[in-house]
């Protein structure tokens, strides 16, 4: 399996260990793994921002860069839902629409590609989920807790296989935290406020760890707990899944 390795530019640039991460745990699973030196930005920020004419040159080069892998694999639901929304290119658009369907977040593919049932991974701490709006609602990573239909959660299902890991249960299991990209920027206090009232939920619950799949929604949240001089800490669950200990 040729599966190549997307990393947003956020991650690349702010939270690089959550790439090696998921490197790491890609291999450790057999695939073979590619990673395009000259890969960029995915689009979404002017996409999302009403400037979707800009990111053009975006898409063309994520196809010239991921059109022959069997799969295409990220630590970002926000991401990959764009791409697999709107990756478009005028001169490509065969090889454009099939990337969309080969598109893949890191939760999504270890559970519906890979099949996972069991990891060698040890996390011995009390962890609460935050579940991005994107990954949710976008890619259908877990359910909507207003729906009347069967709960699941495919990174829940992922972590419970984590050893010493206590995944903590939480009032509001799909509560947005706020940032919602250039919303964090235009709103600042507003979603400030939602980023307070999200941590709250997993602070009152004794999380020593605030895991998410998204680093942009954990970034948020971060800053709002340095801040706060809290002790609680975020990480991505790429970092959890690939860990022998401590993070």
């Amino acid at each position: 399996m040729k599966v190549g390795l997307f990393i947003p530019c956020y991650v690349d640039q702010f939270y690089p260990q959550v790439g090696i991460a998921t490197l790491q745990l890609l291999e450790k699973f057999g695939c073979t793994v590619g990673f395009p030196l000259n890969q960029t930005c995915c689009g979404q920020p002017m996409a999302n921002s009403g400037f979707e004419h800009l990111s053009h040159d975006c898409d063309a080069l994520f196809v010239r860069n991921f059109a022959e892998y069997d799969y295409v694999v990220g630590p970002s639901g926000s991401c990959i839902l764009h791409l697999k929304d709107h990756l478009h290119d005028e001169k490509q658009p065969e090889q454009a629409a099939a990337l969309r369907g080969k598109v893949f977040e890191l939760c999504e593919f270890l559970v519906d590609v890979l099949k996972v049932e069991s990891l060698d991974a040890h996390f011995p701490h009390r962890v609460g989920f935050h579940q991005s709006c994107h990954g949710q609602r976008g890619l259908g990573l877990s359910q909507m807790s207003e729906l009347m239909a069967e709960p699941f959660s495919k990174p829940a299902q992922l972590l419970k296989l984590v050893k010493g890991l206590e995944l903590i249960p939480l009032s509001r299991t799909d509560e947005c935290c706020g940032f919602g990209g250039t919303f964090s920027v235009m709103e600042e206090a507003v979603s400030v406020k939602m980023g307070k009232d999200r941590l709250a939920d997993h602070v009152q619950h004794g999380a020593e760890y605030i895991a998410g799949a998204d680093v942009s929604c954990l970034m948020h949240l971060e800053g709002i707990l340095r801040r706060n001089n809290s002790g609680v800490k975020v990480v991505h669950i790429a970092e959890i899944l690939n860990s022998t200990g401590k993070v």
